[in-house]
């Protein structure tokens, strides 16, 4: 989602029978749930809702990182870290007040990073808004120390031009990865008032993080990803491309995936310090290139477009199947093939802000399969195997979200059996799907899922 100054993200069977004895408006409005109201396909279950603790209660969920049998969620207020081991009782563990959206997290051994894209007076977690014009304001990476998880502790902050909107966590190559982690810092919107924030932009900060002196961590470079200006006058962009909104690395395969406002980019991240576009495409369909997911195989991305930046009403008939939605990209030969757009057919209320959102994979050796967040449009798992035929195969939703502002799952992923999805303001939701096509994936554990960070599953059963 855009952040404010950004801006300046058995039941439904029957009712749909009756729906078919009415018009076709009555049809579609009587399909959706009522207020807050759970429902899922019949292979989808739901386990259960850990709330948003105290000192979160105010302020919306974003992005999930996990390791060890925990889930960090970030939130526009800080974040808190919930104990997962057995997602049947799922438990907060302890919470951080550190406001400055988004937060979006990452986590690697004993260090949580914390993108901060909302201008601070200062970087300390009591600091308030100021505004970007002011020299002295702040935002970047905050960096925490999660050794004890009942009592994180802030080391150090990163300040980067433009803040930080997301970040993407790199591994270093060969003797490197053990001395070194690298975030790549996406960031976008300048405008000629912000001393930090200068036009064009058009480029990603690379901080470097000492993995025995996390304290030193630092801007190392800032590669410029379009030096010829990137995608700024296509009919309907929500912005004009000035930067990337996510970036997608898989350190193993040395490429990445950016979206990047109004470009769909892939990268070469042999050197981590010098990131290089090797293949661009645009989409007139495309708004808001908003995140990307490789398969295991990296011979697909999937790309996600946030029509209206988030708090659009865009899955309903209107609005129609090819915009708000996933594009999906056969790599053929280093370049991007586009070969279908993939969107939930559950029309939503004109009241719901709903559009295509952070996923992961499920893990099914020689499927392509995933389970994604729709904002008020729930959860979507979906296989995507045969590119140019993809369906959805389960679904977790709520009805019209109460509480005003909009709201709805920002992160739906998949961890060691179950799906964790971060609700704006229930807390964090577990679910479960049961089917023959995800069922190989229970088998498949990960001690660490930064989704941004994508590794190649193995194991007996991969």
């Amino acid at each position: 989602m855009l952040t404010p100054r950004r801006i300046g993200r058995t039941l439904i069977m029957a009712v749909a029978a009756v729906a078919l004895l009415a018009p076709a408006v009555q049809a579609l409005t009587a399909e959706i749930p009522p207020p807050d109201q759970i429902v899922t396909s019949p292979n989808v279950t739901h386990v259960k809702t850990v709330p948003k603790p105290d000192g979160l209660t105010t302020t919306i969920n974003t992005d999930i990182a996990f390791q060890d049998g925990y889930a960090y969620v970030g939130n526009y207020g800080g974040f808190a870290i919930y104990d997962i081991r057995n997602p049947k009782q799922a438990q907060v563990v302890s919470t951080v007040v550190c406001p400055g959206s988004q937060m979006d997290v990452s986590v690697y051994g004993d260090l949580l990073f914390g993108a901060v894209d909302s201008s601070r007076n200062n970087d300390s977690c009591s600091s308030t808004g100021q505004d970007a014009s002011i020299k002295e304001s702040w935002e970047g990476v905050r960096i925490f120390d999660i050794s004890d998880k009942a009592n994180p502790k802030y080391i150090k902050s990163v300040e980067t031009n433009c803040g930080s909107h997301t970040l993407t966590l790199v591994p270093g190559k060969g003797s490197d990865r053990r001395r070194n982690v690298y975030l790549y810092v996406s960031s976008y919107r300048p405008a000629a008032n912000f001393p930090d924030c200068q036009p064009p932009h058009d480029k990603i900060s690379v901080i470097k993080v000492p993995l025995r002196n996390p304290e030193a961590a630092a801007v190392v470079a800032t590669p410029v990803v379009f030096p010829d200006g990137g995608n700024e006058t296509q009919p309907g962009l929500l912005l004009p491309t000035s930067g990337c909104h996510d970036i997608t690395v898989y350190a193993e395969k040395n490429i990445a995936a950016g979206a990047c406002m109004g470009d769909g980019v892939l990268f070469d991240i042999s050197d981590r310090l010098n990131p290089v576009v090797t293949a661009r495409v645009t989409d007139p369909n495309f708004a808001f290139w908003h995140s990307a997911t490789f398969n295991n195989s990296a011979t697909k991305v999937v790309f996600t477009d946030e029509l209206g930046g988030g708090s659009g009403a865009t899955c309903n008939e209107a609005t129609g199947p090819n915009r708000g939605a996933d594009a999906i990209y056969d790599i053929v030969e280093g370049q991007l093939v586009f070969k279908s757009y993939f969107k939930i057919s559950r029309h939503q209320a004109d009241n719901e802000n709903c559009v295509a959102h952070n996923g992961s994979l499920i893990p099914v050796k020689g499927k392509d399969i995933m389970a994604q967040a729709w904002y008020q449009g729930g959860v979507s798992i979906w296989d995507f195997t045969d590119s140019a035929n993809p369906r959805e195969i389960g679904f977790f939703e709520r009805g019209p979200e109460t509480t005003p502002g909009g709201g709805g799952i920002w992160s739906a992923y998949y961890y060691n059996g179950h799906i964790y999805g971060s609700d704006f303001h229930k807390g964090l939701d577990v679910i479960k799907i049961n089917d023959r096509l995800t069922d190989p994936a229970r088998w498949v554990r990960m001690d660490r899922l930064n989704v941004q960070t994508q590794e190649s599953f193995h194991g007996r059963h991969w």
